[in-house]
């Protein structure tokens, strides 16, 4: 077991695991009351991997999630007062209460956000890592990512380009041992997850995610390598959600007997009986710890609810394709060799109308009985007579008159 740290490293550790417990139980507390809306995703269990990884990270390295991110921003320093008021959807809140629980973001602590695509924080994270490398900095990237993402197509594209520029970057499987509601050995054929960047030539390792200086440790090592031999690492932490996959999650797909013997492994709980046991810290301590979390989120709800909602008026600011110019299309017909905007249909090209309207005039043929079974019966539209209008149309349309050779 690694030797623990001295004692005000304990004590910061602890207080910021406490303060993530504490906020994640009552964003679970506030989402049910229906202050917080849209999907709240809950890392309550998951804090010693969450602040072991942020605990030696320096300032100035990048840092980016998926969508359970709350308490990788709190570890960061983002103050959670801000945090909840985005969940409230405030103006207060880290993106003007626009992002929700699935994307906060705070470029100032450069934590690069949270995403709700499994898997979509990869390639980016292989960007932050490139422009370290390009513009000659000796910052490291860490992307945390679930289990499930090591099954996408973005993993393995992301590890390769990762091996052959060799950047500096760490990747971090946050492995809770179920993807959404299915468990590791149903969807992944290598279940040692550590292993699965080797054929890329990126060495793996795996730590104890239930355990904050286990997890110190790994990520030390891998930040080294990334630092000083411009190398990436992948480390899998095992770690466990106590709550569902998210707030509607019914939890039908384990027992209750596994979460009970996984709550026994509480990184909180452990972490400081053994700070106690090793005489690094007192109970006073642990108290004093646990109070300072308490009085942080009654503050982060009490700022939350005096937070104004945005104005209407501003529902449109900052979204890429509304612009005058060059004009972003919201929507995109591709029925004519034109294509032209789909909210422009009354203006769209002759071509287009011509073709759509010969669509809607063969969409009037009359139904004579069942279509039959083209794998059996030939063409469908055989023995479906048309009207004279669609005929007319349809000839009028195509290259060459229908029913002749073009």
């Amino acid at each position: 077991m690694p030797p623990l740290p001295d004692a005000p490293t304990c004590f910061e550790l602890l207080a910021r695991m406490a303060l993530i417990r504490r906020f994640e139980e009552e964003a679970g507390r506030q989402y049910q009351r229906a202050k917080a809306g849209g999907f709240l995703h809950l890392a309550i269990g998951e804090e010693a991997t969450i602040v072991g990884t942020t605990s030696v990270m320096r300032s100035d390295d990048y840092l980016i999630g998926t969508y359970r991110t709350h308490g990788h921003a709190i570890a960061r320093g983002t103050d959670p007062r801000r945090i909840m008021a985005e969940l409230f959807g405030r103006v207060d809140g880290t993106s003007g209460g626009r992002g929700g629980s699935m994307h906060i973001f705070d470029a100032e602590r450069r934590f690069m956000g949270g995403y709700g695509i499994v898997g979509g924080n990869l390639p980016l994270a292989a960007g932050l890592a490139l422009s370290s490398q390009y513009r000659g900095e000796d910052t490291v990237t860490v992307c945390m990512f679930g289990d499930g993402a090591s099954n996408t197509g973005n993993f393995g594209e992301t590890m390769n380009l990762a091996a052959l520029w060799k950047l500096p970057v760490l990747f971090l499987v946050e492995n809770n041992l179920y993807g959404m509601g299915t468990a590791v050995e149903r969807h992944s054929a290598q279940t040692d997850l550590s292993q699965k960047a080797e054929g890329y030539g990126i060495p793996g390792r795996r730590v104890d995610g239930m355990d904050v200086i286990a997890v110190r440790e790994g990520v030390a090592a891998g930040l080294r390598t990334a630092r000083e031999a411009q190398r990436p690492t992948l480390l899998e932490a095992f770690t466990y959600r106590f709550r569902g996959h998210s707030a509607a999650d019914p939890e039908v797909y384990r027992k209750r007997e596994e979460v009970e013997e996984w709550r026994e492994k509480d990184p909180i709980e452990n972490f400081a009986r053994r700070c106690v046991g090793e005489g690094v810290l007192g109970e006073r301590e642990v108290r004093e710890a646990r109070e300072l979390a308490e009085q942080e989120v009654a503050a982060a709800v009490e700022f939350a609810e005096a937070s104004p909602e945005p104005p209407l008026d501003t529902m449109y600011e900052n979204l890429y394709a509304f612009t005058d110019y060059p004009g972003g299309w919201y929507a995109v017909d591709e029925r004519s060799p034109e294509p032209h905007r789909g909210e422009q249909e009354a203006e769209m090209p002759a071509r287009a109308r011509e073709l759509a309207e010969a669509g809607a005039a063969y969409a009037e043929i009359e139904d004579d009985g069942p279509r039959p079974n083209p794998a059996l019966q030939g063409d469908p539209v055989e023995g479906h007579a048309r009207s004279e209008e669609a005929e007319e149309a349809l000839n009028a349309s195509e290259p060459g008159a229908v029913g002749e050779d073009a």
